[in-house]
């Protein structure tokens, strides 16, 4: 952060009427949490959260890090979404505002929600789900797939969202390591006028043995050809065509899993996330409240997938538990043209508008010189919160977003958390908060975020080091799936004595207002596009291409747009190619990786030499290799290297 920030004070406007309204009502929470800690989350579960037994125990830290929030209370969290909103009178308010890629709106009200949640939960009963049941959904963005989610909830099935855009090897691993016994998908998804395949890829996942799935649900999104396996497969309205729209939830402790969600780590093995139902719930609500402000008259619109943590807390669970109204986004902000997202903004009416700096940064491209596709020739003026999330913002595409798209009115909040925290930890209240370019400011009321040395002191501020959190949340991972010594020693490291929770985050604070700013990952994993990467995945994937590669590693180089690019450095199994010969096979090493990871994971620059710049102990310099893949002059000492040499090669771009 530079010394003497631009700070932008909340709007008049904004401070007035928040539920959070001002420093000082700010500060007051922090108080409060400060001097009674469990008091003010038990406070808060019990205002935001309706309780089938209400519990009396609100942390039971005995054996940390495996830490339970309001473990003797039960609830249900399809419940909390939608039924106890029919009962408050919700029943007529639109839910989802579905924006489908070609532009058809279909609106859904809460009791028609209900419905359509209660019949696939019956559906999944009939077929055999019962309590603790893992359930994959594999689904474009939809009603459907938030009803998927929605049901598994409601019958106590843990549910695991994966990520359209992963391939069959990816979705194969998901599936085998949570033992599901039921796949949901689609026939086909819609991407910027394309129909990309789901159930073939769930039929090429299920193809082999390792899995224990008896059924798949078929949801036609748009009538193109599947093959269907007897009697594994059903359609879904099939199913659930004669089933009953009432459905008695399944009343599950707080500390039951809701969900499972995978995330890449710094091994090659991505990592299952596991959610309690309860203090989950309790964080996914209050962040919405909070951070967003969100009233009774907002149209909230947050532009993630469900397949990631973003689409689970801030589509699904946060807005819908307080009964908002939402937009749910089918499509691509490019198609048919990059004025989609200012164009769905006028055309609902969206006042909380919550989308990732990448998606910013492209469409500051697009709009540059193009009046037809700037937000300047939308109208945008029911927005009044804006937010960015998966990777800090830029000040420049902060400051262009505020301007033109917020027409310099509404507050920014840029949000730091991750799949493991559940929601929001670090992050601006619009009606509350100064807001710097580039700073996710203060730590969420309740939330006590430090940075760190490596031994776990304080360092002062100014300083730069690690992000942890000191004091448990409720809406924090409570294990990996199966796994739970992999959990402590990722999350909770003997470095720090297992008394603090490792974000992986480096970050820094300034000298004089405390604010925080993220730096970058501290472990080898990348943040793409929002989308966490590990490179160790991405490097087991190139090198189990084996007729071609012999070797590889993957370093990460800043991206204007999509914040890091994947850069992959690769020994083959023949002399190193170049020219038209090398572009070819890097094209297919980059097919290659979309097909065992997805396409996310596509090397952005792929190169080739004779081997890795290596110690003469075998070690990879990875340090080299990113400031061969940045384009900087080598100034570290290379003298230890096996090749020294082999740094010039590998600086040819193909």
């Amino acid at each position: 952060m530079s010394s003497e920030p631009h700070v932008y004070p909340p709007p008049a406007a904004a401070v007035k009427g928040a539920w959070v309204s001002g420093m000082p009502a700010y500060q007051a929470l922090c108080d409060e949490a400060a001097r009674d800690y469990t008091g003010y989350w038990a406070r808060l579960a019990r205002e935001l959260i309706s309780w089938r037994t209400p519990f009396k125990k609100v942390l039971n830290a005995d054996k940390p890090p495996f830490f339970k929030w309001f473990e003797d209370g039960t609830l249900n969290a399809s419940y909390n979404c939608l039924d106890r909103n029919v009962e408050n009178g919700l029943g007529d308010k639109t839910a989802i505002i579905f924006e489908a890629d070609d532009g058809k709106v279909t609106k859904v009200t809460y009791s028609e929600l209900l419905a359509q949640t209660c019949r696939l939960a019956n559906a999944m009963k009939a077929r055999g789900i019962v309590k603790g049941d893992r359930v994959v959904i594999y689904m474009p963005m939809s009603i459907e797939g938030v009803v998927a989610m929605l049901a598994c909830a409601r019958v106590g099935a843990p549910h695991s969202v994966v990520f359209g855009g992963f391939s069959a090897q990816s979705l194969r691993d998901r599936i085998a390591d949570t033992g599901a016994v039921l796949v949901v998908t689609a026939d086909e998804q819609l991407r910027g006028g394309k129909a990309l395949p789901l159930k073939a890829i769930v039929d090429e996942a299920l193809s082999g043995p390792g899995h224990a799935v008896r059924d798949v649900i078929v949801y036609r999104r748009t009538g193109g050809k599947v093959d269907f396996v007897a009697p594994r497969d059903k359609w879904l309205h099939e199913l659930v065509g004669n089933e009953p729209s009432t459905c008695e939830p399944e009343w599950v402790l707080a500390e039951h899993p809701l969900f499972l969600l995978y995330t890449s780590g710094s091994t090659g093995k991505p990592k299952g996330v596991q959610h309690s139902t309860g203090g989950y719930l309790v964080q996914a609500a209050l962040t919405t409240k909070w951070t967003f402000d969100l009233k009774p008259g907002d149209v909230f619109w947050c532009t993630a997938d469900i397949g990631w943590v973003t689409g689970h807390t801030y589509i699904t669970y946060g807005p819908l538990a307080l009964g908002g109204t939402e937009v749910v986004f089918e499509g691509i902000p490019t198609y048919p043209d990059a004025g989609r997202f200012w164009q769905t903004i006028a055309k609902h009416k969206v006042s909380v508008f919550y989308t990732a700096p990448t998606a910013i940064r492209a469409l500051i491209k697009t709009a540059e010189g193009n009046d037809k596709v700037h937000p300047k020739s939308y109208d945008l003026s029911s927005l009044r919160i804006l937010g960015t999330v998966g990777e800090p913002i830029n000040p420049a595409a902060w400051e262009w977003y505020h301007k033109n798209v917020g027409g310099g009115r509404c507050p920014i909040v840029d949000t730091w958390w991750q799949t493991e925290t559940g929601g929001h930890m670090i992050t601006p209240l619009p009606g509350a908060t100064p807001l710097v370019p580039g700073s996710c400011t203060l730590p969420f009321p309740g939330i006590d975020a430090a940075i760190v040395d490596e031994q776990g002191h304080d360092v002062p501020n100014g300083t730069g080091g690690i992000l942890v959190i000191k004091k448990p949340w409720p809406g924090m991972i409570r294990t990996i799936w199966g796994d739970s010594e992999r959990y402590a020693r990722s999350y909770y490291p003997e470095e720090f004595h297992g008394k603090y929770y490792l974000a992986g985050d480096g970050a820094s604070r300034d000298e004089k207002t405390g604010y925080f700013t993220i730096t970058g990952r501290i472990d080898d994993v990348l943040n793409v596009s929002g989308h966490r990467m590990g490179t160790m995945e991405i490097e087991s994937a190139l090198v189990a291409h084996t007729a071609l590669v012999a070797e590889a590693a993957v370093v990460g180089r800043p991206d204007e747009t999509t914040g890091e690019a994947i850069c992959a450095f690769v020994v083959l199994k023949r002399p190193r190619p170049t020219g038209e010969e090398a572009k070819k096979i890097a094209k297919e090493l980059r097919d290659w990786v979309a097909k065992e990871i997805g396409p996310i994971a596509k090397p952005k620059d792929i190169r080739f030499g004779d081997n890795l710049p290596k110690t003469r102990s075998g070690k990879i310099m990875r340090r080299l290799l990113r400031s061969v893949a940045n384009d900087e002059k080598i100034t570290q000492d290379t003298s230890t290297l096996e090749n020294p040499a082999i740094l010039e090669q590998l600086a040819e771009k193909n």
